[in-house]
C-alpha cells in the first residue's frame, strides 16, 4: 500500500514566437492504480530560463527559439514609460 506521485508533461508550441504551452498532469497513485489527479500549466517565452525543464522541453526550445525568434520577442515587449513629474 505505498504511495507514489508521478508527473507528465504535454505541450503545444503556439503563436508567432513559438511559445511553449506545457501542462503538467500530476497523479497520486497507490499500487498503479490513480488515487487522484491535478492539471498544472505554464508558458515559457523565448526569453525564459529553461535550465530547470525536461531534457525534452529544453531540446524543443533550443530548436524553436532561434536567434531571429528570441531578438523578434525582445523587440516586441514594449518598455513601460517613465512618468514625467
Amino acid at each position: 500500500m505505498a504511495l507514489t506521485k508521478q508527473s507528465k508533461d504535454d505541450y503545444e508550441v503556439r503563436g508567432e514566437y513559438k511559445f511553449i504551452q506545457v501542462r503538467t498532469k500530476t497523479s497520486i497513485m497507490e499500487d498503479g492504480e490513480e488515487l487522484s489527479y491535478k492539471y498544472s500549466r505554464r508558458v515559457l517565452t523565448p526569453d525564459a530560463d529553461v535550465s530547470g525543464e525536461s531534457a525534452e522541453i529544453q531540446a524543443l526550445a533550443g530548436a524553436l527559439w532561434t536567434d531571429d525568434i528570441k531578438k523578434a520577442y525582445a523587440d516586441s515587449i514594449v518598455e513601460p514609460e517613465e512618468e514625467s513629474g
